[in-house]
């Protein structure tokens, strides 16, 4: 209860504030475009800070970060509550990732040192289905909430059940330390966040920017340099942030994979989806929510029967899982000006399925690839690459919507600025476009801004599609860890923890 409450919560915070948006920008004078950074900054902070955080819970004890986490994500959430304008929501979103980085670099291995054998399973199984439904019921809650309250009830519901996990957290989770008297690797923390953060942020501005912006070029450079010293600290490091020398086995290579392609191609496509169904369709927050639920009831079941009737192959549940995803958003690629949201929820339910088989199956098999002492690195290590899969994501979805969007806009050639109308769609304004133009021209551009709006959904849906594909296909071509095989090797007095760089059993195994 205490790990899977602020997991929830960190959770939906990625994509409740999708559907609140245009609620958002209306209260605070500013445009959706302005606001994409409400999103991106939140995913941005996760991605950047988690594997550091991870390390760091590993040395000075992981109760102790989570509570932390809590605290801190907690508090920012009050901050975005009461907002005066949208720089001030910007920033402290900044700062409710760096909580939420605190709480999800640290619970798969807090999991991982309270439970065991069979009831391990069944506590990763309601921890998976925990982040499906968090993930997918984003969008339903926050229309809820803005609808028939106000969009700050999506920041101000935090604080009850942050508080609630608090305490139980005080009371149930005891204290688990790592390799706490080694040297810190704080070069490789800091190399590793301007990293990420340079190169997320790089496709971000590239969207708006372009490819050859001298901004978007130097950001660009600045995650190849930081990427470069960060291999470099790392190899020589004995205690180092991310082991590297991991990745020489196919099978820990294949998770980390799996775990960047599960968030973008199954989620970074939802906010397209929904701004698609309240900017084009126009439906109101709780109808647009309606149409994803059914992933997140698709997704809860089986994450739930996974972990009671496991334990099952991380090569079939992950490899399987993927594939699901991957033919779940195909089948919602084949939408047309015509449709209705009703078009992607047989699409979404099979990608819910497979969110469900895979989410589980991740974190058990990760954490089963080291020694116990390493699983904050390891742990953080996955959600780093979850969340950085998710952020990703919407920065290259995001440039391909809006590429589609422009190329349709002109090859019609009704529209006088192809670029920036496309812009303007891609951040949700396209009633408002509609109904700046003549009025006996509307009829005919609201076909056509519905024609390229459903376009650059259906692009994002096909990519996203080929994500799940190959990520199954290279699960399939590298997992080689047996049905609880894993912690059983580990678990070996010979299979213990080696020196940095030494193949063990559990190493041979994997």
């Amino acid at each position: 209860m205490a790990i899977c409450l602020g997991t929830f919560m960190l959770l939906l915070d990625v994509t409740i504030v999708t559907v609140a948006l245009p609620a958002m920008a209306a209260d605070l004078g500013t445009t959706l475009a302005d606001l994409q950074w409400v999103v991106d900054v939140y995913a941005l902070a996760l991605a950047a800070l988690l594997l550091g955080v991870g390390s760091l819970a590993d040395r000075i004890g992981r109760r102790k970060v989570y509570l932390a986490g809590l605290v801190v994500f907690t508090a920012a959430s009050v901050a975005c509550a009461v907002a005066p304008d949208a720089g001030v929501l910007i920033g402290a979103r900044a700062v409710q990732g760096l909580g939420a980085a605190g709480m999800f670099g640290t619970t798969i291995a807090l999991l991982g040192t309270h439970y065991e054998g069979r009831r391990r399973g069944v506590a990763f199984a309601v921890w998976g289905a925990t982040n499906s439904v968090a993930a997918a019921a984003g969008p339903m809650v926050g229309g809820l909430l803005t609808q028939y309250l106000d969009w700050r009830w999506i920041f101000f519901v935090n604080l009850p059940v942050c508080l609630v996990a608090v305490v139980l957290t005080l009371r149930s989770v005891r204290e688990v330390k790592g390799a706490g008297r080694q040297r810190a690797d704080v070069l490789g923390v800091v190399t590793f966040t301007v990293a990420s953060g340079a190169l997320t942020f790089g496709l971000i501005r590239a969207h708006s920017d372009g490819w050859t912006a001298p901004l978007t070029l130097g950001l660009f450079a600045t995650a190849a340099v930081a990427l470069a010293l960060f291999v470099v600290v790392e190899t020589r490091h004995e205690n180092p942030v991310l082991d590297l020398s991991l990745f020489r086995r196919p099978s820990f290579t294949g998770i980390m994979v799996s775990a960047l392609f599960l968030q973008g191609a199954a989620f970074a496509s939802l906010l397209f989806a929904s701004l698609w169904m309240q900017s084009v369709l126009g439906y109101e927050p709780v109808e647009a929510g309606l149409y994803i639920l059914p992933m997140c009831a698709a997704s809860f079941l089986v994450s739930a029967l996974a972990g009671r009737f496991g334990p099952w192959s991380p090569r079939v549940t992950i490899g399987g899982g993927l594939a699901l995803i991957a033919l779940g958003s195909a089948l919602q690629a084949t939408l047309d000006a015509g449709s209705t949201g009703g078009g992607i929820v047989a699409g979404l339910v099979v990608s819910g399925l497979g969110v469900g088989l895979v989410t589980p199956s991740l974190a058990a098999a990760a954490l089963g690839t080291v020694p116990p002492e390493r699983g904050g690195m390891v742990g953080g290590a996955v959600n780093t690459f979850r969340q950085l899969g998710f952020a990703l994501g919407i920065a290259v979805f995001g440039l391909i919507f809006q590429l589609r969007i422009e190329r349709v806009l002109r090859a019609d050639g009704g529209v006088p600025d192809p670029h920036g109308t496309a812009a303007a769609l891609s951040g949700g304004q396209a009633r408002s476009i509609v109904a700046g133009w003549p009025e006996g021209e509307r009829a005919e551009l609201a076909h056509l801004v519905r024609e390229a709006f459903t376009s650059g959904l259906n692009a994002v849906l096909v990519v996203a599609a080929a994500l799940g594909a190959v990520g199954s296909l290279l699960v399939v071509a590298t997992v080689r860890v047996p049905a609880g095989g894993a912690e059983a090797e580990r678990r070996r007095p010979e299979a213990g923890a080696s020196p940095h760089g030494q193949e063990t059993r559990a190493d041979a195994a994997l």
